[in-house]
């Protein structure tokens, strides 16, 4: 009797195993070549640019590359001197990770630090430390 195994969804986990492991394959390749020096661009130069994430698309011809300049300033000029330089670095990662085609490369601004500064911010209001300043146990002596 034959075994069926059955395809798990990707959209629930962020993509199977493969495009986890090449996307961090692709991330350590990319940040390499950044903190190395090897695009000469002079919108890069001064900029330390990190590169937290890397998805790939299932097909693994396509890598969304999320960086962000330290600070989190410039970013539209990091990203603008990475994408003239795509072909460059797209050869690269192609040289340092094994694959049977390179990637195709794009690149956003990865926009998490802005998001936890966004929330801590929220979680500092007023209004959010009263409700955390309330004591729990008088909470359940109302709820009886």
């Amino acid at each position: 009797m034959p075994r069926h195994h059955q395809k798990k969804s990707s959209a629930s986990g962020g993509g199977s195993q493969r495009q986890l492991r090449v996307g961090e394959q692709v991330r350590h390749a990319m940040a390499e070549i950044l903190a190395q020096g090897n695009v000469h661009d002079a919108d890069l130069e001064g900029h330390i640019v990190t590169v937290p994430e890397v998805r790939m698309s299932p097909d693994l011809k396509l890598a969304t590359i999320y960086v962000m300049p330290l600070g989190g300033r410039d970013t539209e000029i990091v990203i603008a001197a990475l994408e003239r330089n795509k072909k460059l670095l797209r050869g690269e990662v192609a040289r340092r990770v094994n694959l049977k085609f390179a990637p195709d490369v794009r690149f956003r601004v990865d926009e998490r630090f802005d998001e936890a500064e966004r929330i801590e911010k929220l979680l500092r209001t007023p209004a959010v430390q009263k409700d955390l300043e309330q004591d729990p146990d008088s909470d359940r002596e109302e709820e009886q």
